[in-house]
């Protein structure tokens, strides 16, 4: 599983997470991991980000968080997942592995998707963190 996991080799270095600046929650939540984690990549609110360049949407970055690497794009749980794996420390990279593996990565992708549309119930979350809703 590891080989499917170029962030562990990579690091951050060159990576950028792109989040919701408008969202408290979200800048709550990254400038907590900034903390927490020992490599942290370059962390940018999607608002100030040239989306075009990554081959983004304003509807991909408005719902999921982007974990872009030199190869890789990830959304959602994969970029928090391939954000632990990043780390240096056996056990983040062992929480990033599990988070890419049935069945926790089926639980992980349940978690991110609540989590995400109730971010303006949690703390640090304003009415501004509501998720629009989507088309289709």
């Amino acid at each position: 599983m590891l080989a499917d996991a170029p962030a562990y080799h990579e690091g951050m270095a060159g990576s950028l997470l792109i989040f919701d600046g408008d969202c408290g929650f979200c800048t709550t939540t990254v400038d907590k991991l900034r903390e927490a984690l020992p490599r942290f990549p370059e962390a940018q609110p999607w608002q100030w980000t040239d989306l075009d360049a990554y081959g983004l949407t304003r509807d991909d970055a408005s719902h999921y968080v982007w974990l872009v690497t030199p190869t890789h794009q990830y959304a959602g749980h994969l970029a928090v997942a391939a954000l632990l794996r990043g780390q240096p420390g056996l056990g983040w990279r062992f929480l990033g592995v599990l988070g890419t593996v049935p069945p926790y990565s089926w639980a992980a992708a349940i978690g991110y998707k609540l989590v995400s549309r109730y971010r303006h119930l949690l703390p640090g979350g304003t009415p501004a963190c509501a998720m629009k809703p989507t088309a289709g």
